[in-house]
């Protein structure tokens, strides 16, 4: 059973008072997801508007994603230290946005070894800049001490760690919302780590940076572990068939709806206007179902 606490990280001290309230969901045996707001990166959030994963080990924790910024990933311990003294050893980073990333530097000054794919870290140095760019003006003083820093540890399609007798499968399948987007399997816990190839309970985000074409074999690679326990890149941990009906089914909806309008010979204006409303239960969906629209008619339209 998936248990959820609420834990203030501005319980810790002046250093993290602006720090949001993050959630705390137990989902299995030793393993919680850190479930961040689903809104936009504020001073409040310190960019940790995301899910993130904890596994403890018997030699350390593993994080999944280190958070948004210097204080962001700060926070992040802070909720940590609430569940276990287990120092975190591991830090695997599942992507390229944000704020799967620009916590790294914390965590390697507290001696954890950083991992991502080299697709991802090739996004990382690519668009880092602009990244701190828009996080300077989303928060402010809150940006402080926050700089672009790497991962120790590249691999090209999957990384096997054995750490306290559990194994981490992390694995690149292609690109998805980013290009070096990858997942995380722990099959003796039956939990999978999607990053953001998955997003339930809010309405994905189809960028520039995003594949409309492989983002669904992605989503097909996550569910071909069978896993019991799906923990998301935003939202609450859940199950597969949720991760489908808010990922997949989104994803293979707008695939058909903006190939028709392609067919028909619409052009990128008529794009806001192809029917999705069969997900408007999402959060965020009036703020970017129309964006997704035109971006996936940019990337559809030189397939």
């Amino acid at each position: 059973m998936i248990r959820a606490i609420v834990f203030s990280v501005a319980l810790f001290g002046p250093t993290l008072a602006a720090a949001q309230t993050l959630e705390i969901q137990t989902v299995t045996d030793g393993v919680w997801a850190i479930v961040g707001e689903k809104e936009q990166r504020s001073p409040e959030n310190l960019a940790n508007n995301a899910t993130f994963g904890l596994v403890l080990t018997d030699n350390g924790a593993v994080l999944i994603d280190p958070g948004g910024s210097w204080k962001g990933a700060e926070a992040l311990h802070a909720a940590i230290r609430g569940v276990t003294d287990q120092p975190v050893t591991h830090v695997i980073n599942t992507g390229g946005q944000d704020h799967r990333w620009l916590g790294n530097g914390y965590w390697q000054a507290q001696g954890a070894s950083l991992i991502a794919s080299e697709d991802a870290v090739a996004d990382h140095r690519a668009r880092g800049s602009m990244q701190m760019t828009a996080l300077s003006q989303l928060l402010g003083a809150a940006l402080e001490g926050t700089e672009p820093s790497y991962a120790d540890v590249t691999f090209s399609d999957s990384y096997t760690l054995d750490l306290g007798g559990l194994t981490f499968e992390i694995m690149h399948p292609g690109a998805a919302h980013t290009p070096g987007d990858s997942f995380v399997w722990v099959a003796d816990r039956h939990v999978v780590f999607t990053g953001d190839i998955v997003y339930v309970e809010r309405i994905l985000g189809v960028g520039d940076q995003s594949s409309i074409t492989e983002w669904p074999a992605a989503f097909e690679a996550v569910a071909a572990t069978g896993a019991t326990h799906v923990v998301p890149g935003h939202g609450h941990a859940t199950t597969l068939e949720q991760a489908r009906a808010d990922t997949y089914d989104y994803l293979m909806n707008l695939r058909a709806q903006i190939g028709a309008l392609l067919d028909e010979g619409g052009d990128i204006m008529d794009a806001p206007a192809v029917d999705q409303s069969a997900f408007s239960y999402l959060e965020q969906f009036d703020a970017l179902a129309a964006r997704n629209a035109q971006t996936a008619f940019q990337q559809m339209e030189w397939e």
